[in-house]
């Protein structure tokens, strides 16, 4: 009996196989049909590919300018194969106007990188997380506890103590003479955010020459900014991401489980330090022990959810995710944007540092810049307004992707396309803008139009439900950094770098760099 049972199932597999090839001949003159009658997919239009790899190797360093490039050819809508990613490029204030009006919702889940996953990172981001419960459940809090204009007045004092950290750092430079060599300006805004949003989220500086815990977390997220501003192959052939062949993982890993650990101490210290409070108060009997004004991370610790689909408290992963997102966003956007300003201003045909200086000294005199004189500064409100239309920190924002098959502009977009949004290219859109190339803050004055998602000819943040929460605060920020240093110095380029000579190269991180630093030697001026 057991020699002739596979003798028998061999039999029975025989008549399967011929069954369900009857099926199939039978089954497919109508699937042919089918596929006839169907409609035929009507995708955007763009450059030639070449096979496997599609645009990969067509993108170069500067994707933005390459994109910008092809839409000159194809039109605003572009269609991309980046390995074996589908993409959709869009780089007009029409097509930007046209997705978040009437597209935002089908357009609302996120490309996720392949380092972002590292340290399970991307199950609690923010910025990357799919439009659902969590997602919603944070940006709730961000916008409405932590980013309120309430909450931003509550900490002006934090922002005009760390700003005047800046100034001492300058004046000690050209007091010991190393400003004669040039001082790095983007660094010393980069350490000012980096300790402005120390303060704003765990109540302390974070970069002290005395604190080697500082020094540690700061390498750490400028080791996070570096690798994932590489481009990576895992992300367009993500067969491929187990093998590390450029070692992106390996470093992302690294630099962000020192991150999350530091970080994680710093999640720690405060439960302990709350828990201490509360015995004191359970042992006084007084409530008034734990009073005292709370920074974002007892918010976080704070949160308890309150509806069906809202998580009931944040995991301390969510919350040490939350805190680096907050570091790596800010510290970047303020210190690239005020470099590329500083660039424009000194290299402007029309003078426009000098207008912006004489505003400054009419309206302070001697006195030290407040946040409260920033609506009485026009044309300091329009430098960085030109600043951020010319120079998007992220030139492609964070990408989107479809969560469905719809249609875009009359083009057919499958489900799981990812979307470029070329927020660089739309500053410079000809149909939008007079000479966009030039720098000239003098157009937005008496204009109407700002980056706060309204205005889709700027979209430095974005727009729609996706948009950046941060813009209330980085509006603050980025004023009262720039107006502060151009009121109180005087600043010369160095090194035989001209308005002529300079180099406008580009290079890409978390934001859109100088590829050579901007050097400047600072003079103080007659301010107190």
């Amino acid at each position: 009996m057991n020699k002739r049972y596979p003798v028998k199932k061999r039999e029975e597999r025989a008549v399967k196989m011929v069954f369900w090839f009857i099926i199939i001949l039978l089954l497919l003159p109508f699937l042919l049909l089918r596929q006839y009658r169907r409609k035929p997919r009507q995708l955007p239009p763009g450059p030639p590919s070449w096979p496997v790899v599609g645009h990969l190797f067509d993108l170069g360093p500067m994707p933005h300018h390459t994109v910008a490039k092809f839409g000159e050819k194809y039109g605003p809508v572009i269609w991309l194969k980046l390995g074996s990613i589908n993409t959709v490029a869009i780089n007009s204030t029409k097509a930007a106007m046209d997705l978040f009006k009437n597209h935002d919702a089908t357009f609302s889940d996120r490309a996720i990188r392949n380092l972002m996953r590292a340290q399970d990172y991307h199950n609690s981001s923010v910025a990357i997380a799919p439009t659902g419960p969590y997602w919603r459940t944070l940006r709730r809090i961000s916008a409405m506890e932590m980013l309120t204009v309430k909450r931003i007045n509550e900490t002006v004092g934090v922002r005009r103590r760390c700003v005047d950290g800046l100034m001492n750092w300058i004046v000690t430079e050209i007091e010991t003479g190393r400003a004669r060599n040039g001082v790095h300006l983007a660094r010393f805004v980069f350490l000012t955010s980096f300790n402005l949003l120390g303060n704003l989220m765990v109540s302390r500086d974070l970069v002290d020459p005395d604190s080697s815990v500082g020094s540690e977390f700061y390498g750490a997220m400028t080791g996070l900014m570096e690798w994932t501003g590489h481009p990576n192959m895992a992300d367009v052939f993500p067969v491929l991401g187990w093998l590390d062949l450029q070692g992106l993982w390996r470093n992302m890993n690294r630099d962000l489980k020192k991150a999350m650990e530091i970080a994680g101490e710093f999640v720690k210290e405060r439960v302990e330090e709350r828990r201490r409070r509360q015995l004191q108060q359970a042992v006084a009997g007084d409530d008034d022990v734990i009073d005292g004004k709370k920074d974002f991370l007892d918010v976080l610790l704070d949160f308890e959810g309150k509806g069906k689909d809202e998580p009931s408290k944040l995991t301390q992963h969510n919350v040490v995710t939350y805190i680096l997102e907050i570091f790596l966003a800010g510290s970047e956007s303020t210190s690239s944007t005020i470099e590329w300003a500083f660039t424009e201003l000194l290299c402007s045909p029309g003078d426009s540092m000098s207008k912006a200086k004489t505003e400054l000294f009419k309206v302070l005199g001697d006195r030290k810049m407040e946040e409260a004189d920033i609506d009485s500064l026009p044309y300091l409100q329009a430098v960085v307004k030109e600043t951020l239309r010319l120079h998007p920190p992220i030139p492609f924002l964070v990408p989107r992707r479809a969560i469905e098959d719809t249609t875009f502009m009359g083009y057919d977009i499958p489900k799981g396309t990812q979307m470029f949004v070329n927020a660089w290219a739309i500053g410079r859109d000809p149909e939008s803008w007079e000479n966009p190339n030039v720098f000239q803050p003098e157009r937005f004055l008496g204009s109407d139009i700002d980056y706060k998602g309204q205005h889709y000819e700027m979209i430095p943040f974005g727009a729609g439900r996706r948009m950046c929460a941060g813009v209330p605060l980085a509006h603050r920020m980025l004023h009262l950094v720039l107006g502060t240093l151009l009121h109180e110095f005087d600043w010369e380029l160095c090194n035989g770098v001209t308005s002529a000579n300079i180099d406008w190269k580009e290079r890409m991180g978390v934001t859109v760099r100088k590829m050579e630093p901007l050097l400047l030697i600072p003079k103080k001026c007659n301010v107190v």
